[in-house]
């Protein structure tokens, strides 16, 4: 597989949340706003590195029936050191995402990515992979973040956009708000994803040749 195919399958094509629906835990749990969105974003794509990286070295040397449970092992100690240092140098960030960062550990898109992915192929592979893959789930909270912090409180990234008088919207903030904007953040990536199809379908076809002359 092609490096610039497996960051578009990462970023877009095969997205974590916009395609997969997975990792819905933390994507619904802390995305009140987009700041916390990024960071829990980063402490995934930062736990998605180290054991893309750990698992694609030692692929050969785990057997093959004990696989996941030594992957498991691998993703727990990069979190364990993520969550860690988060509370050491972001104690603020730590307690307002909790125990969402210790839940990494059983999100299955890290999983899936070590087995599907790390334990197949060499380590800069991986590790472009796991970039990808990180960076659309970034994106994905980020995206909920901002529309829930933005119709909810009329801010973004903590920046008052709609002045005083913004009549806060509070079921933004609340987890069924979640959904609601979760859904409509889906149907429009699906209708982008159906508009690049059209062109490329369209780009696809041969032209016809003008009347009168030879195709």
């Amino acid at each position: 597989m092609q490096q610039k195919e497996i960051i578009n399958n990462g970023l877009w094509h095969n997205n974590v949340v916009f395609s997969q629906l997975l990792g819905m835990c933390p994507l619904l749990g802390v995305t009140t706003s987009a700041e916390n969105g990024f960071w829990m974003g980063a402490a995934t794509l930062l736990v998605l590195l180290g054991s893309n990286f750990v698992v694609s070295l030692v692929r050969d040397w785990i057997p093959k029936n004990v696989r996941i449970p030594a992957y498991i092992i691998i993703i727990a100690s990069f979190v364990t050191i993520i969550d860690l240092s988060m509370n050491a140098w972001l104690h603020d960030m730590h307690m307002i995402l909790g125990l969402f960062i210790p839940l990494i550990v059983v999100n299955c898109s890290i999983l899936g990515r070590a087995e599907a992915f790390a334990s197949k192929n060499s380590v800069m592979d991986s590790l472009i992979d796991a970039l990808a893959t990180g960076a659309g789930f970034m994106l994905a909270l980020i995206a909920l973040g901002s529309v829930r912090e933005l119709l909810g409180k009329g801010e973004l990234f903590g920046f008052d956009l709609f002045g005083a008088n913004y009549p806060d919207v509070l079921m933004f903030i609340l987890p069924p708000g979640a959904f609601i904007a979760l859904a409509f953040i889906l149907a429009g990536v699906n209708i982008l994803n159906q508009y690049s199809k059209k062109r490329a379908d369209s780009a696809a076809q041969p032209n016809p040749s003008p009347q009168g002359q030879p195709s």
